[in-house]
């Protein structure tokens, strides 16, 4: 609500605020909109309040355990996703404000666009995505599909980390071991890429071309975490695409040669 209140009063100053204005103009249009506003976004606060109930219901699950014991269970099995863009901070350095800032929505836009059930965006933060799924294939679909549309968007390029196992969610947000490693996989993971771990890889192994990644270190982590690099199916490892350059390379030489 903080938000929506903020954006409100965001988009009053740029559509209402006049050279020369005095504070109490400003006060009383202010205040104007206010009375005006306030009903009418009403209905549509419940409105989405209810729609996001709706999905809460239809997703949730009670097991015997949970109907039994009479509460729900404390954590649940998830696989978590975080996607960033690459040199978000260094461009702050560079770029006026609003263009970091029409970066960082046109960015939360497309993650929301991308984003189909059973994934669910948990969260925008500026350069920062979360989203998370019970089904690690449907996310991995879904971080490349987020990857291909910033780069189509021609957006500073996007990485991504996906992580599974089991999590707490608390107020709407998700808190374990899963969700940190996802952090700290999205870390390594180079530009326009998405790095999974080998519990994803193994859950999602016939859904999609992978190729190893190697052993990785990651912070907070006391062991080395072996990390697997998917593509849509049909495109094929980066060894592979080594090779077919390669060949393109040899072959180019003959053609003109024999021309």
């Amino acid at each position: 609500m903080a938000r929506l209140a903020a954006t409100v009063s965001g988009a009053f100053v740029d559509a209402f605020l006049k050279p020369g204005d005095t504070e109490q103009e400003v006060a009383e249009r202010f205040a104007e909109l206010a009375e005006r506003l306030t009903p009418a976004l009403g209905p549509v606060l419940i409105a989405a309040f209810g729609a996001h109930l709706r999905e809460s219901v239809r997703r949730g699950i009670l097991g015997r355990s949970e109907r039994e014991a009479g509460q729900l269970s404390d954590s649940q099995q998830i696989a978590v996703c975080f996607a960033d863009i690459v040199g978000f901070t260094r461009l702050g350095g560079e770029l006026e404000i609003e263009d970091l800032g029409g970066i960082a929505g046109r960015f939360a836009q497309l993650a929301g666009d991308v984003t189909k059930p059973p994934v669910r965006l948990v969260k925008t933060i500026g350069d920062a995505a979360m989203l998370i799924s019970p089904e690690p294939a449907a996310l991995v679909s879904v971080a490349l599909s987020l990857v291909e549309a910033v780069e189509a968007a021609e957006l500073p390029a996007l990485r991504a980390g996906i992580a599974s196992g089991s999590a707490v969610i608390r107020a709407g947000d998700f808190y374990g071991p899963s969700v940190n490693l996802a952090s700290r996989v999205t870390g390594v993971a180079r530009a326009g890429s998405v790095l999974c771990t080998e519990q994803v890889h193994d859950a999602a192994r016939d859904e999609f071309d992978w190729s190893f990644a190697g052993r990785h270190r990651l912070k907070g982590i006391p062991e080395q975490v072996a990390l697997y690099r998917p593509r849509p199916p049909g495109t094929g490892s980066d060894d592979d695409k080594r090779r077919r350059a390669r060949r393109r390379r040899v072959d180019r030489p003959r053609r003109r040669a024999s021309n």
